[in-house]
């Protein structure tokens, strides 16, 4: 069996564990500890290492997804996962404006580190993705119209399917090219 290695990236809170857990057939190890911070605290627990889960496309192919922690603190832990990626997925929360700076930060640190081919999703948009909101995220992270945009809610199996097989198809794609140079 085919495995391809895909790093779900993006900042605090944009929904990466919840992203795994919804795909993921098998029990998805995680790495959540209690927030520490005594500032407003948005959730209780967030990631300090990886998540990790496992989705089959096909008999012959295997996502492994390798969730990487969102907050700076724990970034020393994005260049070891990234290590053997086939491609990447960078989660945007759009429910507050600001995580965009971070999303922007993070995708330009993995694309700094791999050539490899990745796609963003937006998340936490109640459903209320319009070409508006589109341009928007396109505009403030500097994508070309050649990266594919999703939309993503992160507790639909179906949507976090969606936004996966846009990315194989993608690293497909890639593998193909590579292919014909030889």
């Amino acid at each position: 069996m085919q495995t391809v290695k895909v790093v779900v990236t993006g900042p605090f809170n944009a929904g990466k564990t919840t992203f795994i857990k919804t795909i993921s057939e098998i029990s998805v190890v995680s790495t959540e500890k209690k927030v520490s911070s005594k500032e407003k605290v948005i959730k209780d627990e967030t990631t300090v290492a990886m998540d990790f889960g496992r989705v089959t496309v096909t008999s012959n192919v295997a996502l492994y997804l390798f969730g990487t922690p969102g907050q700076d603190r724990f970034s020393f832990m994005w260049e070891t996962l990234s290590q053997g990626m086939l491609g990447f997925v960078v989660l945007v929360d759009y429910s507050t404006g600001t995580t965009f700076i971070d999303s922007e930060n993070i995708l330009k640190y993995f694309k700094s580190i791999s050539k490899v081919p990745y796609v963003v999703a937006v998340t936490k948009a109640n459903g209320r993705v319009t070409p508006d909101i589109i341009n928007d995220v396109r505009r403030k992270l500097v994508l070309g119209k050649e990266v594919p945009l999703y939309y993503c809610n992160i507790s639909n199996k179906e949507s976090v399917k969606e936004v996966l097989l846009g990315l194989l198809y993608r690293v497909l794609e890639e593998v193909q090219k590579r292919d014909k140079v030889r």
